[in-house]
């Protein structure tokens, strides 16, 4: 069997990867797929592509845009989930600030430089009309390193994704003051360089089965149920969250990272554009 190692945030969206392994399709396709979890998010796993520590990252993808401008020898290779991600922007329940607003002079936690935290923080600031240039953040690692700071106030505010800090809020550890979507398809899947030169059949083969279960995810029996307990959600939530969530069985077009790029360089995060062949390789 050929091996290939994937890496993804242990969040809901990556259910079918682990539908995959524990059904068995990965192995009737003669691959031996093995998982890894990234608790931390996007920086953690561009640095695990970097350092040969995985083949594939299912990541943000305004991370890897910018993380393929800074060096990272990797390509998107698909896109995984085409609808947009909603950041919840978050304080300390018992935190001053009451409103988006009243956040523009405080700290952003963000998991670690170059993570989905820190780049939506820049988009939401510019989305206010905020000065970039004074943005300011602590790296808490995870969401419990962000519950510690907003609690301790040593950060003011947090983004992470809607639904997986939902039961938070509901136990009023933060509480939401606005939500923040991403203006792209949120999460695509992302090779090195190094698999792509040498696995290209088994790339091809992984996507196939992967795509094969997310087009019948929304159908699988007692999915929210499913969801729900695997993941500490209610089951309104989930079914709210299913609801606005699709999944992708297609190629990251042009005109979706023409969007990225533009956003990133209007961000002052990249210095200018890369082709399309820099970033995306159809396998």
């Amino acid at each position: 069997m050929q091996a290939l190692r994937i890496g993804g945030v242990p969040e809901h969206f990556n259910l079918p990867w682990h539908l995959c392994l524990e059904e068995g399709d990965f192995s009737y396709e003669h691959l031996d797929v093995t998982w890894k979890d990234f608790p931390s998010g996007t920086g953690a796993m561009n640095a695990a592509l970097r350092n040969n520590e995985i083949d594939i990252a299912i990541i943000l993808t305004e991370g890897i845009v910018k993380d393929i401008h800074d060096g990272n020898p990797s390509k998107i290779i698909q896109t995984y989930v085409e609808s947009p991600l909603i950041w919840g922007i978050h304080v300390s329940e018992d935190s001053k600030y009451t409103s988006l607003e009243e956040l523009e002079h405080t700290k952003a936690a963000i998991s670690r430089p170059g993570s989905g935290s820190q780049l939506m923080a820049y988009v939401n600031a510019k989305n206010q009309g905020w000065d970039l240039s004074k943005l300011e953040f602590e790296v808490v690692g995870t969401i419990e390193g962000a519950v510690n700071a907003l609690k301790l106030d040593t950060a003011q505010y947090f983004l992470w994704e809607h639904f997986t800090t939902k039961p938070l809020v509901d136990r009023g550890v933060f509480r939401r003051v606005a939500d923040c979507p991403t203006p792209w398809p949120c999460f695509m899947i992302a090779a090195s360089d190094e698999v792509i030169r040498t696995k290209p059949l088994e790339l091809r083969t992984m996507l196939d089965v992967i795509n094969a279960k997310t087009t019948s995810f929304k159908e699988i029996p007692d999915i929210v149920e499913i969801l729900a307990k695997r993941y500490g959600q209610k089951l309104r939530d989930i079914k709210t969250w299913l609801d606005v969530t699709a999944w992708s069985q297609y190629e990251f077009t042009k005109e979706e990272l023409e969007k990225v790029q533009n956003s990133l360089l209007d961000l002052d995060l990249i210095a200018k554009k890369l082709a399309y062949k820099d970033i995306f390789h159809s396998v």
